[in-house]
């Protein structure tokens, strides 16, 4: 037996028992969708201001990191200029079934909206235009609708691809039960549900540098923060430190550059289960985003507080899973002097390869450097660098990059 059909029976089993003791205790209960259970991870990308907060930046800079076949906003201004202080990336929400059923999907986000999603959606809003400064006044929460996706045990794996090596296909590597949605060119299948955005709320922590070198991470929410990893790359080098959890604060130490990326994917992979996935959904998230979680720079890795995501991420399916198990980690990227100090020799000697490991973090680091320097020279040096960095923005925009 695989362990698609193991999980299937186990969650036939578990609907069984529910569905008696709903009996039992009254029609006051809501009744229990037989059979289905909900997994789902994701990403809360920030960067942290000279307060350790997380600041607003135009995270949908840089070349698409997705299949063609992924639906999205087409507006290039809409794309270059908005604004938060969250990229939220690649929610991917995995079903398990032992028989076809059909449910409908609705997500909302919290002062933001939904850029990016697969299969198509029935409702993606809102739907007026968006312009650079959306989100910071009022409008609707975003929010993306899918009325009938039909979770099918024995769908063929027959998934689209376009021909490229591509991150997002990682998340294909689980047992969970395929699924396709039905639409005006034809049915579309896959392993999950996708959907990414940006928005502009607070997150949950703050990271700073002390006077001393080490790192202030401060609780900001209500939650504890059940864990958070302190990671920093420096060419081949890479160091992490585990914080453990943060009901206030804690102050690390920075990490020696003496660990392995791989040593640093089984940690995540264990904080991942012991919150709820399972291991192959744990495999896969890390796989998803080893080369950017793990690349040049500093940044601290934490476990979003399941309120927290529930909050500013509400999710409703029905009729209602079994179980749902919805596991975030957040990222927030701390600018040190050894990143200011390796940007500002970048521009120096016009090392274009070690500027572009910065990607699209690139823009709030040079904001970061103007913001503390007092020579007017280098000031002007910086903001020449920014000027470059956004013309060579705006034209791959335009190509369509």
């Amino acid at each position: 037996m695989n362990m698609n059909s193991l999980r299937a029976m186990s969650c036939v089993l578990l609907a069984s028992c529910l569905t008696i003791s709903a009996g039992l205790m009254g029609s006051e209960n809501p009744a229990v969708f037989s059979g289905l259970t909900a997994h789902e991870w994701g990403t809360f990308t920030s960067i942290a201001g000279e307060k350790g907060q997380a600041v607003e930046w135009s995270p949908l800079t840089g070349s698409t990191d997705l299949p063609g076949f992924v639906e999205h906003f087409r507006s290039a201004g809409f794309k270059l200029g908005l604004r938060g202080t969250v990229r939220m990336e690649t929610p991917v929400l995995y079903f398990y079934d032992a028989r076809e059923e059909t449910v409908s999907v609705n997500v909302r986000f919290a002062k933001g909206v939904i850029t990016e999603w697969y299969p198509q959606a029935n409702r993606v809003e809102p739907a007026a235009t968006l312009y650079d400064a959306s989100l910071n006044g009022k409008q609707p929460d975003g929010s993306i609708s899918w009325d009938a996706v039909t979770v099918a045990p024995g769908l063929r794996a027959d998934f689209p691809a376009d021909g490229r090596d591509n991150h997002y296909y990682a998340a294909r590597q689980t047992a969970s039960t395929p699924v396709f949605v039905r639409t005006a060119r034809g049915e579309q299948r896959e392993k999950f549900l996708f959907y990414r955005g940006v928005a502009n709320f607070a997150v949950p922590v703050a990271a700073r540098l002390t006077n001393g070198g080490q790192v202030l991470i401060e609780n900001r929410g209500d939650e504890e923060i059940p864990g958070v990893i302190l990671f920093e790359r420096r060419g081949e080098k890479v160091g992490f430190r585990v914080g453990g959890t943060v009901k206030d604060r804690v102050v690390l130490d920075p990490p020696e550059l003496t660990q392995t990326v791989g040593s640093l994917g089984r940690e995540l992979e264990g904080l991942l289960v012991s919150r709820g996935l399972y291991q192959d959904e744990a495999h896969a998230m890390v796989e998803t985003w080893r080369n950017s979680w793990f690349e040049e720079g500093s940044r601290l890795l934490y476990l979003v507080p399941d309120e927290f995501v529930n909050a500013v991420l509400p999710l409703s399916i029905r009729p209602a899973p079994v179980q749902t198990v919805r596991v975030f980690v957040g990222r927030l990227e701390i600018v040190t002097p050894a990143t200011e100090q390796a940007v500002e020799r970048a521009l120096a000697t016009r090392d274009g390869a070690t500027l572009s490991k910065y990607g699209r973090f690139l823009e709030p680091i040079l904001q970061a450097m103007m913001k503390k320097e007092p020579n007017p020279a280098k000031v002007r040096r910086l903001q020449e660098a920014l000027n470059t960095y956004w013309s060579a923005e705006v034209a791959k925009n335009q190509r369509g990059d």
